[in-house]
Formats: C-alpha cells, sequence, structure tokens
C-alpha cells in the first residue's frame, strides 16, 4: 500500500512513514490474479530481497490493513520478518502481509525487487 498506489488512502494514510526499507532475505513477489495484485510468498530464500515502504501503526491501523489484505482467509498470511533502511541503519521487525501461491492464477509477472506496476485493480472498480 505504497504512497501513490490504491488503497494507501484507506490503508496508512494515518500512519506514520518511517522510509524505504528492504527485507534482510530474499522473498518471492509478483503481479498476481484477476485484480493484477502484488504478491508476497512466505518462502524466503527465493526471490529478490524486497524493497518498500515501512510505517509505524496502531492497533487501528494493523485491524484495517488486516482487512484489506483478507487476513484470516485462506492464504493470506500475516508474518514478522526482518527489514533494514536501504540507506543504512538498524535492522528492525516488521510485519508484512503475504499471500498462499494458490491465490496467485494467473500470474503477470516475474519475481519483482520493487513494487511499481499500476494494473491493480481497486475494489471499488472491480465487476
Amino acid at each position: 500500500m505504497k504512497r501513490g498506489f490504491p488503497l494507501h488512502e484507506q490503508g496508512l494514510s494515518r500512519a506514520r512513514f518511517l522510509g524505504i526499507f528492504r527485507t534482510r532475505e530474499c522473498y518471492p513477489m509478483l503481479i498476481a490474479g484477476p485484480w493484477f495484485a502484488p504478491m508476497m510468498f512466505d518462502e524466503p530464500g527465493i526471490g529478490y530481497r524486497v524493497v518498500g515502504e515501512l510505517y509505524e501503526s496502531g492497533d487501528d491501523t494493523i485491524a484495517r490493513l488486516d482487512r484489506l489484505e483478507s487476513f484470516g482467509r485462506a492464504g493470506n498470511l500475516c508474518v514478522a520478518i526482518d527489514v533494514e533502511p536501504v540507506a543504512g541503519g538498524p535492522i528492525c521487525r516488521a510485519l508484512a502481509y503475504m499471500k498462499s501461491r494458490h491465490l496467485a492464477e494467473p500470474v503477470h509477472s516475474n519475481y519483482l525487487r520493487v513494487y511499481e506496476d499500476r494494473r491493480f485493480i481497486p475494489f471499488d472498480r472491480r465487476g
């Protein structure tokens, strides 16, 4: 839910932006599914060290993100991972929303380091 992309306002507009971070381990991330969603899989050691934005958020924001990410439904995970600032600095733990591979049909990209794809179809534009 990066700034400038769909769902950022709904999910993270009230959270405090901490900076650009990357995963300490490689993870597979790609664009998949009928809505062209970015999906990262809980398969450390595969793919790239994924770069993204890190936010500090409270319980209300986490609850909102859980709903937007369908956390609790089969194949939708929330995993604690180690991340580090791209510009250098201490390692910290972060929550990352991940998917199971069975949700990744059809696949629309190879593995990605950074999510920049603009094809995602937000909830209000789905038929």
